[in-house]
């Protein structure tokens, strides 16, 4: 360093070497090189006349007196702390929130729960299906696999009316074991039937049984969660179904969700009602021996829905948004 040089910086240290008002001025001038033009200290150090140790005592001190606000995000920041609180709070294996884009919710939430399945898939997976928007949401968004072995069961019997929306668990199945390039297992029985008697005997046939002991085998079950309103009504899959007796029971036993064709408490316990006896799916409980039983739903009118049926210890990942996500971790029964 030259002797004009060390003078300059020696004077530069010095209260009578600059006002406060150029030091803040330069101190400002010298971080924005570095910290928002990308400019080295060696070119900052050219640029102000000063030698590299200034400039790096100079970076210090707009530092100290926090002149400068260093921030590590990202976009996604917010939804990974809210996938990491929603696994810690209900001690699930896995959640995914879709963050809040231009696009539908729905369309948002089918996209996550797919890459989930993606992301657990391999050739044989076997996957198990309910029915139901949600569900037809991660079908629908499913990227074409080619997963030459893999197979698409039911788990819950059909609706049994036309579908134009193909919700029910037949199309769903077809669908998704069109887009994974495997396979499907139909079971072509109604979910309902007319009553307890006739369901104790189709139960017993062997498709039903092959099909829903196929379910509980399965690596990954895509399920809808229901929710309740408080006339007793649940929703459009069950609607056909609720006579006024059901939804008095429904009422009586303060159903707030159903999965799987059954209602459930605030408190995740089941709410057996008649309908329960004439019903043709897996049992729900059976859900916990899957290896990623994932519930997906949405929107403010599923949050009590999806509490309920998350403290019932039936799945073991979920996906939603971010709005539903932020008010079911805010929830209290």
């Amino acid at each position: 360093m030259c002797v004009d040089e060390l003078e300059n910086e020696q004077m530069f240290t010095t209260s009578e070497g600059a006002s406060a008002r150029e030091r803040l001025d330069l101190l400002l001038a010298v971080a924005r090189m570095y910290y928002l033009e990308n400019k080295g200290q060696d070119e900052i150090s050219r640029t102000i006349g000063y030698s590299r140790p200034t400039v790096s005592r100079l970076l210090a001190e707009a530092r100290e007196r926090r002149m400068v606000t260093i921030t590590v995000s990202h976009p996604l920041e917010q939804v990974l702390d809210l996938e990491r609180r929603l696994t810690r709070r209900f001690g699930l294996d896995l959640a995914v929130v879709a963050g809040q884009t231009s696009g539908l919710p729905g369309m948002n939430v089918g996209r996550v729960g797919a890459q989930a399945l993606v992301d657990h898939g391999n050739a044989r997976i076997l996957v198990a299906l309910s029915n139901g928007t949600s569900v037809a949401a991660v079908v629908d968004a499913m990227p074409q696999q080619r997963w030459k072995y893999s197979c698409v069961t039911q788990m819950i019997g059909s609706l049994g009316v036309p579908d134009r929306e193909l919700v029910d668990s037949p199309d769903l199945c077809r669908r998704l074991a069109a887009k994974m390039g495997g396979t499907y297992r139909p079971m072509p029985v109604p979910i309902v039937l007319t009553s307890a008697a006739v369901a104790r005997s189709v139960r017993h046939e062997e498709i039903v049984v092959s099909t829903f002991e196929l379910a509980a085998r399965a690596d990954v079950a895509l399920v809808g969660v229901g929710a309740v309103g408080a006339d007793g009504t649940s929703g459009a899959i069950l609607r056909n179904y609720l006579t006024d007796e059901v939804r008095a029971e429904v009422r009586k036993g303060r159903a707030v969700a159903h999965i799987c064709g059954h209602h459930f408490d605030a408190g995740g316990r089941h709410v057996r009602t008649s309908l329960c006896d004439r019903m043709i799916c897996m049992a729900p409980e059976r859900l916990t021996g899957i290896k990623l039983s994932l519930a997906v739903a949405w929107g403010h009118e599923k949050v009590a829905a999806l509490h309920a049926v998350l403290k019932a210890d039936l799945v073991s990942g979920l996906a939603t948004d971010e709005a539903t996500a932020r008010e079911l971790l805010a929830y209290e029964p």
